[in-house]
């Protein structure tokens, strides 16, 4: 019952449109109850040879138009019904979406993207049958149903008693079924996810894999997670597969009561042949209502285990999140300060991090380098609280940026990743993210400055040209190019580069390094990169191993140590001009 109050708002939303849609389905029940009576004054006038070929017509006439009446009041509870289920969809889907959007990074590290995506699709969409046609399932066996009986009990109370004798065991099995399809609609949902991870996992490697000629690997997978999905649904088919057919032999049993004892009525002219015939077809209304009841519970449970994965998420709080009596900095800039800062991504792991102390004034560059696995892209992730600190502190402009806005902290930052990420769309979208207020000029100075200028005058349709999924079209290189444009155009008093020239040459990186150095505004730069010419003229470079901050210091001072730095600047330098400048 609490997973169903995400749907309540919904559908108090849409309470007037569900109302009118229940009355014309009731209404659509109720004239077909009428026809049986109708065939039961035909057969009756045919059977006593009261009526002509006149009559006869006057009897289709009114089915004619009780059928005419049942198709407009039909088409009316449709559109708002299901209507209403698809209105239900777009916003559980929405709100979904959104939740998702505001979860922290160690959520992702956890769960699969295969089964967000399975959350998003498949148990929405049985969210939808469920408040849908389950709606219209549950009213017809409710309303037809009760109807049915009470027409039946006008003819003859006596056979109506004999047909409700399976009634009692139709309760007992759908509460002995319902609790089994629960829990199996869960494992179905669950293996449906895994699926769905498999195939996403696939499509987004697919270069990979053929570059290594792992498509039987792959395929054997997806055979592996197919056949799990399955096997679980024939598991489940074992449940609803033995409900219908319980529910269809429970409505023949009834039948061939009724056979029985109303044939011998009829012979002894209890009641009059129409009436025996108009009995049977109410009972072969009944039998709809019968089913209705299977497949309603098929739909509830199927909904309810969709909306119980779905409540889980949507439970799920935020790790990193605004503190009561959060501080909003109105000066945009200020001097960024680790006060014995470390941090593990698991707090059973040993820290990634270890006693990071140091300084950067407004307006200085910092340079990072260091082996791979130092902590280098990790301190970068603190910074805007992608991950918090698990000791220490870190301050923007002398506060705590855990006391900050985190909207209004990150609103103050450019990141550049490591790996860029970019979208199936335009160039230009990609640059602006969306900004409208960002103009031509200044969309332009980021692409020259980003030295990416040529690579865009070289499409036919420069900015607006579309680069693909994850920028497909684009070398690696010239998406990393992309994504420091991206950066540059916010003008953010803070920018973020994890090694912002790994993908380019030695010249083309230069040229990078100098336009960071000339950006407008003098932003606070944070530069990571394994090519240390990148950090030369940096004011301040640190070296971190192991986590700890090993070597700091101008390159000057660095290079007068012969430490780490010295050996690796040394060593690349003679990689990139082995016969000297």
């Amino acid at each position: 019952m609490k997973s169903l109050q995400l749907i309540k708002p919904y559908l108090l939303e849409n309470r007037g449109v569900i109302l009118s849609g229940i009355l014309c389905l009731t209404i659509v029940d109720i004239l077909q109850l009428f026809i049986p009576r109708i065939i039961k004054w035909a057969v009756d006038d045919l059977t006593t040879l009261h009526i002509d070929v006149t009559g006869l017509l006057g009897y289709a006439s009114y089915i004619i138009s009780i059928a005419v009446a049942m198709a407009l009041f039909r088409y009316v509870w449709r559109r708002c019904l299901i209507g209403t289920s698809r209105r239900v969809e777009e916003g559980l889907r929405n709100q979904l979406f959104r939740h998702i959007q505001t979860l922290s990074a160690p959520y992702f590290d956890r769960v699969k993207t295969g089964e967000l995506m399975a959350h998003a699709t498949n148990d929405i969409q049985h969210v939808r049958m469920a408040s849908g046609m389950g709606m219209v399932a549950l009213t017809d066996a409710v309303v037809l149903g009760v109807a049915a009986i009470g027409f039946m009990a006008y003819i003859n109370t006596t056979l109506t008693l004999f047909v409700l004798i399976p009634m009692p065991l139709i309760v007992f099995s759908t509460r002995f079924f319902t609790r089994k399809m629960h829990r199996l609609y869960q494992d179905v949902q669950a293996s449906f996810a895994g699926m769905t991870e498999v195939v996403r996992e696939a499509i987004a490697g697919i270069r990979t894999i053929k570059a290594y000629t792992r498509e039987q690997n792959e395929t054997a997978r997806l055979e592996s997670a197919s056949r799990d999905y399955v096997n679980r649904n024939l598991g489940l088919v074992r449940i609803t597969g033995s409900f219908f057919p319980m529910m269809m032999l429970f409505s023949n049993i009834s039948l061939a009561i009724i056979l029985y004892l109303g044939g011998r009525q009829t012979i002894t002219a209890t009641i009059s042949t129409g009436d025996f015939v108009a009995f049977i077809s109410y009972l072969g209304i009944l039998t709809w209502p019968m089913m209705a009841m299977g497949w309603v519970v098929n739909l509830i449970q199927r909904g309810t285990a969709s909306l119980d994965r779905i409540n889980r998420i949507l439970e799920t709080r935020r790790e990193i999140d605004d503190p009561p009596g959060v501080l909003v900095q109105d000066s945009a800039g200020g001097d960024l300060d680790f006060h014995d800062v470390s941090f593990s991504y698991d707090p059973a792991s040993p820290p990634v991090l270890d006693g990071i102390t140091l300084s950067i004034k407004q307006g200085e560059t910092l340079g990072i380098v260091g082996p791979p696995g130092s902590g280098k892209t990790a301190l970068l992730r603190l910074i805007p609280r992608v991950y918090d600190v698990s000791g220490g502190m870190i301050l923007l402009g002398g506060v705590d940026i855990r006391r900050m806005n985190l909207r209004d902290l990150r609103s103050r930052i450019a990141f550049v990743p490591q790996e860029p990420f970019l979208f199936a769309g335009s160039i230009r979208d990609n640059i602006t993210f969306g900004n409208s207020d960002i103009t031509d000029e200044e969309l332009n100075r980021a692409i020259n400055d980003a030295q990416i200028s040529e690579t865009v005058a070289s499409f036919p349709h420069g900015t607006e040209t579309i680069v693909g999924e994850k920028g497909v079209i684009l070398s690696g290189g010239q998406k990393q190019r992309i994504a420091l444009a991206r950066a540059i155009v916010q003008q953010k008093p803070l920018i973020i580069f994890d090694d912002p020239v790994s993908q380019v040459d030695s010249e083309t990186g230069g040229a990078l390094i100098r336009s960071m150095k000339s950006l407008e505004g003098s932003p606070t730069t944070i530069i990571v990169s394994h090519r240390l010419s990148a950090v030369q003229t940096a004011d301040m470079i640190i070296v971190l191993d192991g986590g700890h901050i090993v070597e700091s210091g101008t390159h000057e001072t660095l290079m007068k140590t012969g430490g780490y730095y010295a050996r690796t600047f040394r060593l690349q330098a003679l990689e990139e001009y082995p016969h000297g400048r």
